[in-house]
């Protein structure tokens, strides 16, 4: 097995604070490479003490970045519980990064150059229309649009874009703490401008796109008016959303 250099120690042999996060980069790296693979193999092949392996391991199983299955049995093994292997899950996989945007981004400009933009805007519609179908009945149920703004933030957060809102002035405010796509849509803004119609089209009345993150926001921010407040403009986000 090929042996990765052993993470720097203090004085008494044990990891420093600094090195933790990493040695436990090392320990998801070898899981990656070489997983599943056991306990005693990743202390061997980094250097460490089996104990300070376990340690690891443990904080990566409970981040939800590892997880564990029995090693097969081979031969006559005794009556002992058989050898625990770990292996990241695709949570875990994420921390080394994917060449999903690349692709993504190399896709769509193969459609733009084929289809034009219309074709660009076409496929931004029928993407955000799947996601919004699927949580569509929970936020159209709701009666007010500042009810139908918090069931469509509890519905974004669980498509995985940490949403939330907040009063502001005579109206409401939608969060977007994280967005996916992000990457992809600051090449292509056909992504958030269907998104902003899209929403609109959800909650029963005009909204207003203040911040993005594709802009380089901290937050995507969008502003849901409560009352009847036609030609009437947005309060600003503070540092374009930077301070969220």
């Amino acid at each position: 097995m090929k042996k990765t250099a052993p993470a720097p120690r203090t004085p008494d042999g044990v990891p420093g604070q600094h090195a933790d996060g990493r040695t436990r980069t090392s320990v998801a790296r070898l899981l990656l490479e070489q997983g599943p693979i056991t306990a005693a193999a990743i202390a061997e092949a980094l250097g460490l003490s089996p104990a300070a392996v376990r340690r690891h391991l443990d904080a990566l199983v409970a981040d939800g970045e590892a997880g564990t299955r029995d090693a097969p049995r081979r031969g006559d093994r005794g009556r002992g519980r058989p050898a625990k292997l770990f292996l990241l899950t695709e949570a875990g996989r994420s921390r080394f990064g994917h060449a999903y945007d690349d692709l993504a981004i190399a896709a769509l400009r193969f459609l733009a150059e084929s289809g034009g933009e219309q074709a660009v805007r076409a496929f931004a519609e029928r993407r955000v229309a799947t996601l919004v179908d699927r949580h569509r009945d929970e936020v159209v149920g709701e009666a007010d649009p500042g009810a139908r703004a918090e069931a469509l933030a509890l519905a974004l957060t669980r498509e995985g874009y940490a949403a939330s809102t907040r009063s502001v002035g005579a109206g409401e405010q939608l969060c977007q703490h994280h967005c996916p796509v992000a990457h992809v849509a600051a090449e292509f803004p056909e992504l958030c401008e269907v998104e902003t119609a899209a929403f609109a089209s959800l909650l029963g009345t005009h909204v207003q796109r203040l911040a993005t993150i594709a802009r380089g926001d901290a937050a995507c921010t969008t502003h849901i008016p409560l009352a009847s407040t036609k030609g009437a403009t947005a309060p600003p986000v503070p540092d374009g959303g930077k301070s969220e």
